[in-house]
């Protein structure tokens, strides 16, 4: 049984969250220096390169890639022989954000209550999903999600006969819904099967995967080409100003799910994917 101090977790998720909101990763950053060289219109070449230019003062100057510091989402992987000495692994993580938001003087947007609206005034709680691995080992994902392009994202309980065009059609009519408001060019999020709640989670979790690798799965693998092509041939483009390139990349994860259904869920996320891995 290995034995991990809490406030070592807090120590950590503290420095993620003030890393993840001033360096953009460089998956990203790559896609978005590529996609100057594939844009075709003047004025989405400009705003890539501001985009870029942006991301380079964040990390410079130590200061948010966006105003908007997102809402704390978790990913954990949890061994079993691993034992978390303190606080539990919930409050250390919660802590985390706490002095991570406060010391990194990121903009606090979380509501206590949906329909009350009392901001909480430290980012807590954050949302976090667990799994439960074996070893000794902790694996951390961390993404702070703004909700301008949370709030374009979308679920749909297709039936099986609706087959792969229905994912197409839906995946695609959402981006083409959100147009400029989730700040393009977008990674589009997709999961497929499992229930509804789970197809979400899915849809969340492949943002996290980098950009540069492909699914394992040639079936998934070739859906993603499809979704990409169709999603710029939308002409949405940097900004949503027009243009050539809409969605830096569509990264797609499945689940199984039932003989009666086909859930599918877009959780779509703008050009600033912030994300951040802790092993521990």
């Amino acid at each position: 049984m290995r034995v991990v101090e809490s406030e070592k977790i807090i120590e950590l998720i503290e420095d993620a969250c003030i890393r993840a909101n001033t360096e953009l990763s460089p998956d990203v950053y790559e896609a978005l220096k590529a996609a100057v060289e594939i844009e075709e219109s003047d004025i989405g070449r400009e705003i890539l390169s501001q985009i870029i230019r942006n991301a380079d003062i964040a990390r410079e100057e130590g200061v948010p890639i966006c105003q908007d510091t997102g809402m704390a989402v978790f990913f954990v992987e949890l061994g079993k022989d691993v034992y978390i000495k303190g606080s539990n692994l919930t409050d250390a993580i919660n802590e985390g954000v706490r002095r991570g938001y406060e010391k990194g003087y990121l903009r606090r947007s979380v509501v206590g209550d949906p329909i009350r609206r009392k901001n909480t005034k430290d980012n807590t709680p954050a949302v976090i999903y667990y799994e439960m691995t074996d070893g000794e080992r902790i694996s951390i994902d961390f993404t702070p999600k703004g909700f301008g392009s949370e709030n374009m994202s979308g679920i749909k309980m297709l039936k099986p006969a609706d087959s792969t065009k229905g994912i197409i059609d839906f995946v695609v009519d959402v981006v083409r819904r959100g147009g400029a408001n989730p700040c393009p060019p977008v990674i589009v999020g997709v999961g497929i099967g499992g229930t509804m709640d789970k197809a979400a989670v899915l849809a969340k979790k492949a943002l996290l995967r980098d950009l540069g690798k492909r699914s394992d799965d040639d079936d998934i693998r070739r859906l993603e080409e499809v979704l990409k092509e169709k999603i710029n041939d939308l002409g949405v483009g940097p900004g949503g100003l027009g243009g050539r390139v809409t969605a830096l990349g569509v990264n797609i994860l499945a689940y199984p799910t039932h003989i009666a259904g086909l859930p599918v869920a877009v959780n779509i996320c703008c050009h600033a994917s912030r994300h951040f891995h802790i092993d521990i």
